[in-house]
């Protein structure tokens, strides 16, 4: 599990275990500051009843989720 250092402070909601963001422009202002980071290009996609963030790192498909006030890869459904 990779996790973003910056603090995750906005309001999230659980679905399926997983902790989202609650609100799309919370999950995009996060999807910037991910894509400047990574250099890469970072979505943001609703799943269930929250957003979580989506990109590509190494060739790989990758979900971000939150974990303890942080960003955390998750498992998407």
């Amino acid at each position: 599990m990779s996790i973003f250092s910056a603090p995750v402070f906005d309001a999230t909601v659980i679905y399926n275990g997983q902790e989202l963001f609650k609100g799309q422009g919370a999950a995009r202002g996060w999807a910037e500051k991910l894509a400047k980071e990574l250099e890469t290009d970072i979505t943001v996609e609703k799943i269930g009843t929250g957003w979580a963030l989506r990109g590509q790192v190494d060739g790989v498909q990758v979900t971000w989720g939150i974990y303890g006030q942080r960003l955390a890869r998750i498992e998407a459904a």
